[in-house]
């Protein structure tokens, strides 16, 4: 979504797919992946409309979707999970399945969204102290079984959606198995009401990276992983095992899956078109977010230990406190270095200059 002060531009959405694989595959892949790709491709442009409204009215004129909606700040209600119906359905939420402190029901979809949720919302509390995405309660709300055999997840302005995949992409009910896809998507939540970066180019591969950094960052933190531990995998598993491993490795771009483009260096950054192209990603949001997502591994595995306990707290005060809407990555990396310097010592400031200095962003 690309959205100024002069108006709304109802391009985009923040997605877990990369657009350029469900691009290439609408092309390129067999037929039964063509088919999924282009219903993907199809249904996402559907509601990018609604996409752009919702944060227009949340970002520039203040006004809280999700309450006017009916959902937003309910005391004792965290999260609450919808169901669909997997009939085609374009409204949202759906049918209430699960609300917040009920127990498991039958539909395992409901319950990995649940169980998700509550641990994105707990890691942000209990790290961070950030009570949910606005800091003020806003209720998690999440719907699944959307559409028929979609095969992506995302975050709309107001809630989680998922789609329950179609076997030929996405594995069937991969797309709630995974922690790190969850906690990703709602960090686009928490992007928005704070830095706000735009979803183009360099801001937007900023988007795409912090959001993948707090996605690992809650993978391990359930997992109770060091950073030495950790598989810096985003997705892993998630895709049907011909195409790949994983949607991105944080540690080494571009080996997740067969096609990946991701760069790990500005010297193989792609300038890509911010046009309707789905093959060309918003400018590369996805796709350049691995020059970042190096850059936050490799300050991780440096200072050692648990990532959410230094790497990741410079990355959250720099994403809250520091950025603007149109950021470029020379401007994140060195309000990193200077909040590490802030939030602990030279060692750390040192430590993360180096990780951007091994990516080519800073000299």
């Amino acid at each position: 979504m690309s959205i100024t002060r002069e108006g709304i531009h109802p391009r985009t959405l923040c997605s877990i797919a990369p657009p350029d694989l469900l691009g290439r595959l609408a092309v390129e892949g067999d037929p039964r992946q063509r088919e999924a790709a282009v219903r993907a491709l199809a249904t996402s442009a559907a509601i990018r409309s609604q996409r752009a409204v919702m944060g227009y009215l949340n970002r520039q004129l203040n006004v809280n979707i999700g309450k006017m909606v009916g959902f937003g700040v309910i005391p004792e209600r965290r999260l609450t999970i919808y169901d669909n119906k997997t009939n085609g359905r374009t409204f949202l939420p759906g049918v209430r399945a699960r609300d917040w402190g009920e127990p498991p029901v039958k539909d395992a979809a409901v319950n990995q969204a649940y169980d998700g949720s509550s641990a994105t919302y707990e890691f942000f509390r209990d790290i961070y102290q950030r009570n949910s995405l606005d800091g003020a309660g806003l209720e998690l709300i999440s719907s699944v079984h959307y559409g028929v055999a979609f095969d992506n997840a995302f975050w709309d302005g107001t809630q989680m959606v998922y789609g329950d995949g179609s076997g030929r992409i996405f594995q069937i009910g991969g797309l709630t198995r995974a922690v790190d896809v969850i906690a990703h998507e709602l960090t686009h939540g928490i992007t928005e009401l704070t830095a706000a970066l735009i979803y183009s180019k360099q801001p937007g591969a900023l988007n795409e990276s912090f959001s993948d950094v707090f996605g690992s960052l809650v993978k391990q933190f359930t997992l109770n992983q060091t950073a030495a531990e950790a598989d810096w995998l985003i997705g892993e598993g998630i895709l049907v095992p011909e195409l790949g491993t994983a949607l991105r490795s944080m540690i080494n771009p571009g080996t997740a899956y067969s096609g990946d483009q991701q760069p790990g260096h500005m010297d193989h950054y792609k300038d890509l078109p911010d046009n309707n192209d789905p093959r060309n990603d918003n400018g590369g949001v996805h796709i350049n977010s691995g020059i970042p997502n190096h850059a936050f591994a490799l300050a991780a595995r440096a200072m050692g230990g648990y990532a959410w306990e230094k790497a990741g707290k410079i990355w959250y005060t720099v994403l809250t406190t520091r950025l603007r809407a149109n950021s470029q990555f020379n401007e994140a990396a060195r309000a990193t270095v200077d909040v590490a310097g802030t939030l602990f010592s030279s060692t750390e400031q040192d430590m993360v200059h180096d990780a951007w200095k091994q990516v080519g962003v800073l000299s």
